[in-house]
């Protein structure tokens, strides 16, 4: 069996998805290291050097990268690429702090491993948003295989994703990783679309195995409604009872190691 790993992407607006998303990660796949993408850390290691400004959207305050020309809804919007080269190799899954997972995770890995020829699987999603805006007022973006990119899994011994260096997941637009561009389509790889079921999008008669609150999380105003957030609501309730007081913050980072939510 190859080396597993699983990575959250972090936004500190949404510190409670990303401790309901870690939760549910460690009950399902129990034994599987799992680490933050945290921006901050990435930049003080130089791995991610990207310009970034911040622009005023009405009253709020959005980030903005330059290179792309486009607002980032969260701190991951781009960092998540640099999985395959902080897991360095086996089977890396990227997922967005918005998740909330099912189901036996092992069983994603493994249909992963039974397809050593592809670079990523991921659920192919044919997505076209009608909102112009999410989560917390954050621009709603355009670009092709939205959405694919959120729940990811990279295999780090691909020859293919040699093609993705740490220099071109800092001068490429955005949209192009998104889409995956650095990949021939044949070693783009389908998970079942349980695995990223995006609340209130995706086919009601799926049970998911992994949710994805892609426009909101239930505790954001607008989405308390949404598929599963009662689930989602006793998850947080859990882990404020009894995890509040360790907020997960990261205690080491160095380069050639992950940093690791404890």
């Amino acid at each position: 069996m190859q080396k597993r790993s699983i990575w959250i992407g972090y936004e500190p607006r949404e510190t409670e998805a990303f401790a309901v998303a870690r939760r549910t990660l460690r009950r399902h796949a129990p034994g599987v290291p799992i680490h933050a993408i945290e921006l901050s850390t990435l930049r003080e290691a130089g791995l991610y050097t990207r310009p970034t400004s911040y622009r005023q959207q009405g009253n709020k305050t959005i980030m903005w990268d330059d290179i792309s020309d486009a607002s980032c809804s969260t701190e991951f919007a781009i960092s998540r690429f640099l999985t395959l080269h902080l897991a360095r190799e086996g089977w890396a899954l990227f997922v967005d702090c918005d998740v909330m997972a099912r189901a036996n995770v092992q069983e994603l890995f493994a249909a992963c491993e039974a397809n050593p020829d592809k670079a990523v699987m991921c659920v192919q999603h044919d997505y076209v948003p009608k909102e112009t805006v999410k989560m917390d007022g954050q621009l709603q973006m355009m670009y092709r295989r939205k959405n694919w990119s959120s729940v990811l899994a990279f295999n780090a011994d691909h020859k293919a994703n040699k093609l993705l260096t740490v220099e071109r997941i800092n001068e490429l637009p955005g949209r192009d990783l998104h889409a995956l561009c650095w990949l021939k389509d044949k070693v783009i790889g389908a998970l079942d679309p349980a695995w990223n079921w995006l609340a209130g999008v995706s086919d009601p008669a799926i049970t998911p195995k992994i949710v994805h609150f892609t426009n909101g999380v239930p505790s954001m105003p607008g989405y308390e409604g949404s598929p599963f957030a009662d689930e989602w609501f006793r998850e947080r309730a859990q882990w404020l009872n009894a995890d509040a007081n360790v907020l997960g913050r990261p205690t080491t980072w160095a380069p050639n190691e992950a940093n690791q939510w404890l």
